[in-house]
């Protein structure tokens, strides 16, 4: 059961939603490029189509230069995010092609400051577009700090080209302003949103890892099994064997019975190996309740268990291997089905019967009350349960409750006489939560 976790419950709903919200990351920050490209710098070009032949082939380089510029930004951003999470380094040399656009760019703006291709605001415009595309990925790729001084070193020298082929101050200022909101809407749009990005899937792999610990404790304890039944039986067979041959060895007669022992001893761990494989062993109720608490939180679901001490203590052992193999295949269908964020496993223990509820929040309108159901004779899922309850006349029930819940309700009688503690307990304290 817990080798199936990943696959059951995060494997792939949870990478799902994380693979959507990467996407959509993603998405939005190519189209803050392309939006600013198309707007910001496009549109105060316009005017340079009325300033003559020369403003018109500059303003078209500048356009060409901007495109250029988006399409390798967009191509940048992916493994910038992938740098910024730390799971791939970025390679320098991916920052040559933008960075020569970039100096392009603002040379072309710059000249066509120069010819009066574009007055005004539109100027301010181009300005605000100008560093768009290589600042959003490359905000990613140094620290603040860094990105800070060297987006304001960058600042003072287009200013001074601006002011160096005379455009006028007030439009300096403009620029000035232009300038400090891209810088400063580049890092607080990128930084905060790759950091949640990061934090998310971090916590997707700290569950995977979880789930991982899960199945590698459940080997060690189907090892630990393993080694409680065949180190024993082992033993003894090796030194039965032995003396049966030092017997036959003098002719003893009493060979014949340490053989006969062997034979027995080896039919008895060949049947214990078989119920140890099929999961046959007799169940710890306890144990199940720690098993399911353990595994359900590893697939990251919130797990209440009630009653898993004295009350599961005082039941006969034949009604908590029943109800263990129940709370082992509640939470089988809890991680299978649905999507649910919590889960409650009660016991409530009377005088004459034990009653077990597994309750989750997850039930699915499209699954059965029967769900999770296989053949009546392989002995697994609820059918399988509804056998083994039957053999003790107790009874299983499963299915949706209203508001989005899906209960599963066992209930075992306790024969009269079979439990002392339970005959000396007060009724009041055994009531049902």
């Amino acid at each position: 059961m817990i080798g199936r976790v990943r696959g059951w419950r995060r494997g792939w709903h949870e990478r799902s939603k994380l693979a959507r919200i990467d996407l959509y990351t993603r998405v939005t920050f190519y189209s803050v490029i392309w939006c600013f490209a198309a707007s910001w710098g496009l549109l105060p070009l316009i005017g340079a189509l009325r300033q003559g032949s020369a403003a018109t082939v500059l303003g078209a380089a500048f356009l060409v230069v901007n495109v250029a510029q988006c399409v390798v930004g967009c191509r940048n951003l992916a493994p910038a995010i992938d740098h910024y999470r730390g799971t791939a380094p970025f390679p320098p040399r991916r920052l040559r092609a933008p960075a020569a656009l970039q100096a392009v760019s603002t040379g072309l703006l710059v000249a066509v400051a120069a010819v009066d291709g574009v007055a005004g605001r539109d100027l301010v415009l181009l300005v605000l577009d100008l560093p768009m595309a290589f600042a959003l990925p490359y905000a990613m790729l140094v620290p603040v700090r860094t990105y800070l001084l060297r987006a304001a070193a960058y600042g003072a020298a287009v200013v001074a080209l601006l002011a160096a082929v005379g455009v006028p101050a007030g439009l300096l200022f403009g620029a000035v302003v232009a300038l400090v909101v891209t810088t400063l809407l580049v890092l607080v749009s990128t930084r905060p949103s790759v950091w949640s990005l990061s934090v998310m899937w971090q916590a997707e792999e700290a569950r995977d890892m979880q789930a991982r610990l899960a199945v590698a404790e459940e080997r060690l304890r189907f090892g630990r099994d393993m080694h409680d039944v065949l180190g024993r039986n082992l033993s003894v067979i090796a030194l039965k064997s032995e003396l049966a041959a030092e017997l036959a060895r003098r002719g003893s007669p009493d060979a014949v019975d340490q053989m006969v022992e062997v034979q027995r001893i080896a039919r008895t761990s060949q049947q214990e190996v078989r119920e140890v494989v099929r999961g046959y062993r007799e169940a710890d109720l306890a144990a199940e309740f720690a098993g399911a608490r353990g595994v359900l939180e590893a697939a990251g679901i919130a797990c209440t268990v009630v009653g898993d001490g004295a009350e599961s203590a005082r039941l006969p052992a034949p009604a908590q291997s029943a109800l263990g193999w129940v709370v082992r295949e509640a939470a089988t269908n809890v991680l299978r089905h649905g999507d649910p964020r919590r889960c409650t496993i009660r016991l409530a223990v009377r005088e004459d019967r034990a009653t077990l509820v597994v309750e989750n929040d997850g039930a699915d309108s499209r699954t059965a009350p029967g769900a999770g159901d296989t053949a009546a004779g392989t002995g697994s899922g609820l059918a399988g349960l509804r056998e083994r309850l039957a053999v003790l006349d107790g009874s299983l029930t499963a299915g949706p409750e209203a508001g989005g819940l899906f209960r599963l309700t066992a209930t075992v009688p306790i024969p009269p006489g079979a439990s002392p503690h339970l005959r000396a307990a007060r009724p009041a304290a055994l009531e049902e939560r």
